[in-house]
């Protein structure tokens, strides 16, 4: 097939791509690495040129704080909704959205409102589409993995009140795996949420990053909400991860039944097992 990937230069959309052009699939990468700007992708005539021939479209772009000229609105809501119409105007047979867990009717951040308003309009169109919700995804070369380790490596980590909100991570492969089915699977028209069976707290998730470094036991240190959300308003200045709505986010833990996507997968999805910490979806093959 003839794809038209956005945010390929992403930790989803590298590994996309790459699982692509293992497949033999001819690959377009729309990305600020290649001159597409999506601050200025917002009408279908904009999209239309690089849609011709194209079967199907991948849209992995997705920002977890806001900077500048990159705005949830703009590359969560309106680029998507205007290349969603330029798809359907030119007859692109199949379109998949990487969205978020909880960009649902329980949304509350500008992050997942935006998410979810894109997901809206698509679920809208006669179009055959997928909407993939994952939660937090970790795996070789990824900006939050890569906090979460560093995290965990400190002599002390420091936690939000008891550490004990609920995460269910999935790995980038599993991510990888579930769209490349939903490019060939016989019907779309499916909402699907990216979580593994696997339920761990906060906590413990960090004590697993630290153990895969081979790092021995560290003291937990319990920070009050109200203090962590004092110093997140501080730490945004420095790194986009660290901001209230995450911190929000985090507090309220996510959590959705797996069955759906292993069930599409035809398979069960990985548990963290040390190995995939410092893996891609290239360790897998094609993901496939």
């Amino acid at each position: 097939m003839k794809i038209l990937l956005t945010g390929g230069s992403g930790f989803i959309g590298r590994n996309l791509g790459a699982a692509l052009a293992a497949k033999g699939h001819i690959v377009l990468t729309a990305s600020r690495g290649n001159g597409f700007n999506f601050a200025h992708m917002l009408t279908e005539n904009e999209w239309l040129p690089h849609l011709q021939g194209v079967d199907a479209v991948i849209n992995s772009v997705g920002i977890i704080g806001e900077c500048r000229d990159q705005r949830f609105d703009t590359l969560h809501t309106h680029a998507p909704v205007a290349l969603f119409r330029a798809c359907r105007l030119a007859g692109v047979r199949r379109l998949v959205q990487i969205s978020a867990l909880g960009a649902d009717e329980t949304a509350f951040s500008p992050y997942h409102l935006s998410k979810k308003a894109a997901d809206d309009y698509l679920r809208s169109l006669d179009i055959e589409w997928f909407v993939l919700r994952p939660s937090l995804i970790y795996g070789r070369g990824g900006k939050s993995a890569d906090l979460f380790m560093r995290l965990s490596a400190l002599p002390v980590i420091p936690v939000v009140d008891d550490g004990q909100q609920i995460l269910q991570p999935v790995h980038i492969s599993d991510v990888v795996a579930t769209v490349m089915r939903a490019l060939v699977a016989p019907e779309g028209r499916k909402t699907l949420d990216i979580v593994s069976t696997e339920v761990i707290s906060f906590s413990d998730w960090l004590e697993k990053n630290r153990e895969v470094q081979g790092l021995g036991p560290a003291r937990i240190l319990q920070i009050p909400h109200a203090l962590a959300m004092a110093c997140v308003y501080v730490g945004r200045y420095f790194s986009p991860i660290l901001q209230p709505d995450n911190l929000r986010m985090l507090k309220i833990g996510y959590w959705a039944d797996p069955r759906p996507v292993e069930h599409f997968l035809g398979r069960a999805l990985l548990h963290s097992a040390p190995a995939l910490f410092f893996a891609d979806a290239s360790s897998f093959g094609s993901a496939s």
